[in-house]
């Protein structure tokens, strides 16, 4: 019957996270605005949002490639010397032109002078307009794919860090509500030891009391001053890092307003569901990361595909920078690249993606145990924390009654002031344990509410 209610209890966990949840959001409390300012403010956070834009404009960018490319591109050249050609027009056509207009007795045939034609050009220039596009390319394809899965990696990292400044931002406040109460139920301590001493100075005016119970007193009054000092210098730190998350001024006031009692309240209406960690970002990256792989691999062993690019160009090229009706001139083309060998490296790469594929997928299912066991840890944590906070609720109860009694009977001289020293300190730790183990059962509530993934980072 005991192994059944513990099982019961384990699985009890998420539905009391999600209860919990519900609960605070519709107090509409301060931590819940902290959270926000911290989604807003914190630095870490603004850093992984821009990797997401730069993210977002590299598919961008990749999906560009499917559309032509336009540019305008110009060069001009001149040289004087070097190899040239001689072409001997005259000495070939001069005799038979003569003939000819002899014959036909006109001039329509003049004569010719010998060319030297030069190998180089002079003054010469050729500018065009360049649109090339792709027919047939897979790697674009691939490239675009791959961008999207990356894509998808950042916002789920986003999303993680998000999760985890969640958590730190609950047990940041969550900790400084811890030493605020510490320093308050020290401060009651010491108005109680300052009370004491009070009734021990008049009971020592009116002959019944001791003098040593006097310096007892003080001494009580001095170490809880002391325990004060540190408590409040606790509180300072806790605040501190709590601002610092916030990404605000260190020294800012926090709002204390958010009392817990009903997220610890509702710890008596748990209802029976399993713990799943099958949300988790990690595992949605790390499964993200095989598919990733897995294109990586399909797209290397493309590498022997056909690619197919078309060109068209418009232009103008001539010397002298003259620009008509024979210098413009236009051309198109297609380009077929066939990879036939490499080296094997195209061979290799094949074979060092698959292994990136296996290695994926291994850490994939060596994650998914390590995020169970961090979830069935966190439950256990959390079982721990609620049976420890309601054990020092009746610890607290008894030491009332105790303290109570014993002061009672101290006034009664039935109890030594030893004793009344005892009950107070057994009160004084009772309180701070409450505190302490009230803030560390929302503590590991948070802890599992990280590990569940079950905090809403979308407004509904």
């Amino acid at each position: 019957m005991r192994t059944i209610l513990i099982l019961c209890k384990r699985r009890a966990v998420l539905s009391f996270i999600l209860m919990v949840s519900t609960v605070t959001r519709a107090q509409t409390n301060s931590l819940d605005a902290y959270i926000d300012t911290a989604f807003a403010n914190n630095i870490v956070l603004k850093q992984k949002n821009i990797s997401l834009q730069k993210a977002g404009y590299a598919l961008e960018a990749a999906k560009g490639l499917f559309y032509p490319t336009v540019a305008f591109q110009a060069g001009y050249q001149t040289a004087d010397g070097g190899r040239d050609i001689q072409l001997p027009l005259g000495d070939l056509l001069n005799g038979a032109y003569a003939t000819l207009n002899q014959l036909t007795q006109s001039n329509k045939f003049p004569q010719l002078k010998n060319e030297q034609i030069n190998f180089l050009p002079s003054n010469f220039y050729d500018a065009r307009v360049r649109t090339t596009v792709p027919v047939i390319n897979t790697d674009i394809t691939y490239n675009k794919k791959i961008t999207e899965q990356q894509l998808a990696i950042s916002e789920y990292e986003t999303e993680i860090y998000k999760r985890e400044l969640v958590k730190n931002v609950k047990t940041a406040y969550y900790n400084y509500r811890t030493a605020l109460e510490a320093v308050k139920i020290y401060q009651s301590a010491l108005q109680l030891a300052e009370e004491g001493k009070r009734v021990n100075e008049k009971l020592l005016e009116n002959g019944k009391g001791l003098p040593a119970y006097i310096v007892r007193a003080t001494s009580e009054i001095e170490n809880v001053k002391a325990q004060i000092i540190a408590a409040q210098q606790q509180q300072n730190n806790a605040r501190r890092y709590f601002n610092f998350l916030l990404n605000r001024d260190q020294a800012a006031l926090i709002d204390t307003d958010y009392v817990p009692r009903a997220e610890v309240a509702a710890l008596q209406m748990l209802a029976v569901k399993d713990i799943s960690t099958a949300q988790r970002e990690e595992l949605k990256v790390l499964k993200e990361s095989v598919t990733l792989n897995a294109t990586v691999l399909r797209m290397n062993k493309a590498v022997y595909y056909p690619r197919l690019n078309g060109f068209l160009d418009l232009g103008s090229q001539a010397q002298n920078w003259k620009f008509n009706a024979q210098s413009r001139y236009y051309m198109a083309g297609l380009q077929l690249d066939v990879p036939i060998f490499a080296g094997f490296r195209n061979r290799n790469k094949i074979k060092q993606s698959d292994l990136d594929v296996k290695n994926a997928e291994l850490n994939l299912d060596q994650v998914k145990q390590q995020l169970d066991l961090a979830g069935n840890v966190a439950a256990n944590n959390l079982l721990s924390a609620c049976q420890t906070f309601l054990s020092s609720q009746k610890q607290l109860e008894a030491a009332q009654t105790y303290q109570r009694l014993i002061d009672r009977g101290y006034r009664e001289g039935v109890n030594t002031y030893i004793e009344t020293i005892d009950a107070r300190n057994q009160l004084t730790q009772a309180q701070l344990a409450v505190s302490i183990n009230q803030y560390k059962l929302l503590i590991a509530a948070a802890g599992v509410e990280r590990e569940t993934a079950s905090f809403p980072l979308q407004k509904q």
